[in-house]
């Protein structure tokens, strides 16, 4: 995906906003791109590396101790999953945030995860699976009386992932987090809020009973609920972080 000047960041970060990165030196073992890709498309996710700043080739490969090769590799599949744009003569940027996208996004996302809790009702749940779920719904709480809304996060991205996997369609949860990539930034600067956390914990235990009492209209009504109410907070964002946005 690239970017015309007419849309190109209004900032432009120096590259040690990639050098300040924790990140691990690249396991000879294993393709670099793809652990370059991995660590990278994490830092953008998590807004570690925001969106309009600068991504440094050099910086990159000297980060992770690889080579051009491998650190181009990583930057066409962030390009391809839509994080990062190259502008001519300019360099690599984060792409900023759009919110005709993640309505997009949100509208794919909701049709899978509908789809997902018919299923696991018409199904049932497994003992594992529920047990799962409930492990899932209690280190949440625990990660909001933490205040951690990092660890709130990934425990939300599992809880849902366990929803897909348990339609026993494999494929389901590698398109779910294809598609929901361009939510996670906006989710991230939600879950700053200590209320949205409560609201979506409890929106998670509505759905996991209905799920367990197999109430087919419940589950997809709470499921619908709970994916629209990232609307709620799209139109404040786009005004209190009009810098992401383009």
């Amino acid at each position: 995906m690239s970017t015309s000047p007419a849309s190109a960041p209004v900032h432009e970060p120096s590259p040690p906003e990639v050098s300040r990165l924790q990140v691990p030196k690249v396991d000879l073992t294993r393709p670099a791109g793809n652990q370059i890709f991995q660590a990278l498309k994490t830092a953008i996710l998590r807004m570690d590396l925001p969106p309009g700043c600068i991504i440094s080739e050099s910086d990159i490969g000297a980060r992770f101790g690889a080579s051009r090769t491998p650190v181009r590799e990583a930057l066409a599949q962030l390009r391809d999953a839509g994080l990062v744009a190259t502008i001519p003569s300019r360099g690599n940027f984060v792409t900023k945030l759009n919110a005709d996208k993640i309505r997009e996004a949100r509208f794919l996302r909701e049709a899978l995860e509908v789809a997902n809790v018919a299923r696991i009702v018409e199904t049932g749940m497994t003992a594992a699976v529920e047990a799962d779920l409930t492990q899932c719904l209690i280190r949440q709480q625990e990660a909001i009386d933490a205040n951690d809304d990092l660890a709130f996060q990934a425990e939300d991205d599992l809880f849902h992932l366990k929803l897909a996997y348990a339609t026993g369609y494999p494929r389901v949860a590698h398109v779910l987090e294809h598609e929901k990539m361009q939510l996670d930034r906006l989710r991230v600067l939600s879950l700053r809020d200590h209320d949205h956390l409560d609201t979506l914990q409890i929106q998670h235990c509505q759905i996991f009973d209905a799920l367990r009492a197999r109430d087919m209209k419940l589950a997809i009504s709470t499921t619908q609920s709970h994916l629209r109410s990232i609307l709620l907070v799209l139109a404040d964002l786009t005004v209190s972080h009009a810098d992401y946005f383009d």
